[in-house]
């Protein structure tokens, strides 16, 4: 018999930051004090720029902003994980997705976390909810620190969904009866290709297309709607 299983996406979906507050979280506390403030300022400015490159597309965002890792020591980024997670992950956790997991858990589902975030930063995440399995981006580093690139393939949009059909060959996973979760339009192909795809406080162009398609829209903030 084949496995079921719940593929689910973080940012947005789960939880309330995304892969800037966390980078933002690692500027504020680089162990240099000057490099720490130009990051940070750096940061702010940029902001207007990542929001408009993330609404064009959202591979092309993750190539341009993961360079801001570049020279951060691989060594630290794995030290301040939990760290990150304690102050900034766990308290914006939406109220809703633990019950959502844990209905999913119980009816036999095997949990899948999808996101475009870093593997260093999501462990404590996975661990938190629970996950069998997580698929998620990579810095490349070098002589133990990061060169600012990502290592292929780059998890957005249409690498999602590919991605998820990979580990549904490797762990005999039928995907007609799985579910996917996300908030944003850009993981349409990951939603399209489950039986039991799922908007969850979702951005308006995915909230339309759901009532258009009969989709369950939910609102893991305060629940279901």
């Amino acid at each position: 018999m084949k496995i079921r299983a719940a593929f689910y996406d973080l940012d947005g979906t789960l939880i309330s930051g995304n892969v800037v507050t966390r980078y933002a979280f690692f500027a504020r506390h680089d162990p240099s004090l000057a490099r720490a403030a130009w990051k940070c300022s750096k940061l702010l400015l940029s902001l207007p720029f990542l929001i408009g490159l993330d609404f064009y597309s959202r591979r092309l965002f993750n190539e341009v902003f993961y360079r801001e890792y570049r020279g951060l020591r691989k060594d630290w980024l794995e030290g301040m994980a939990d760290r990150l997670f304690c102050a900034h992950i766990q308290p914006g956790v939406y109220p809703g997705a633990g019950p959502l997991l844990d209905a999913d858990r119980d009816q036999g589902f095997r949990l899948v976390l999808v996101t475009g975030g870093l593997d260093f930063d999501i462990g404590p995440v996975a661990r938190h909810f629970g996950f069998h399995h997580v698929i998620s981006n990579r810095l490349v580093f070098r002589d133990g620190a990061a060169t600012g690139e990502l290592a292929p393939p780059i998890i957005a949009e249409r690498e999602k969904q590919a991605a998820v059909l990979r580990l549904c060959r490797e762990q005999d996973i039928d995907l007609k009866q799985s579910r996917a979760y996300s908030d944003s339009f850009s993981d349409l192909p990951m939603l399209e290709a489950v039986g039991f795809p799922a908007a969850v406080n979702a951005d308006r162009r995915l909230r339309r297309l759901a009532r258009r398609r009969g989709w369950p829209v939910l609102d893991l903030k305060q629940g279901q709607e």
